[in-house]
């Protein structure tokens, strides 16, 4: 997970703008990930990569509401190039077959990546706007990972299982 930016010297529409592009990128890979893995018609891997791309696009709508009230229609400094992994899963997490708990895994360890992003910004920010976002962006990770645990508890015990695939008959990801 990284960045190319100086955080320090972030200004308050650039670091909103800078968490909605982390959503973007969650959002391309958990995309990637659902189309890889299709679905099985039932809440499985694929289905919950679906879900989690939903989420990263409305926490993404909701900073890009946030910042259009506070800045308008002002062009945002930074792209998806300024960063890279900050909180989407790793390329290679899924494969075909996975059970629905692994795939809960690899959302968890997405989001608990992106509170130690913004964990480990915190003491080098100095805007103290920025500071304030960024602590409340992080708390928000704490809350989608309880919720991720809360709905993990609540899977049938047969979401431990992995799927089986003809090799011959299934594209490889």
């Amino acid at each position: 997970m990284s960045t190319r930016l100086d955080l320090s010297k972030l200004s308050l529409m650039d670091a909103l703008d800078l968490a909605k592009l982390i959503e973007l990128e969650a959002y391309n890979r958990y995309c990637m990930f659902a189309t890889q893995l299709g679905s099985t018609g039932g809440y499985d891997a694929g289905a919950f990569f679906a879900t989690m791309a939903e989420n990263e696009a409305k926490h993404g709508q909701e900073i890009g509401a946030r910042r259009k009230a506070l800045f308008g229609d002002a062009p945002a400094r930074l792209t998806l190039d300024d960063l890279f992994d900050v909180e989407a899963p790793d390329h290679g997490a899924p494969r075909r077959g996975m059970s629905t708990v692994q795939a809960f895994e690899i959302g968890l360890a997405a989001e608990k990546k992106a509170y130690d992003f913004y964990d480990m910004a915190l003491p080098g920010i100095t805007d103290p706007e920025v500071q304030a976002l960024f602590t409340e962006l992080r708390d928000e990770e704490t809350e989608h990972v309880e919720m991720l645990r809360e709905a993990m508890a609540k899977l049938p015990s047969s979401a431990g299982e992995e799927l089986e695939y003809d090799l011959d008959e299934t594209p490889y990801l």
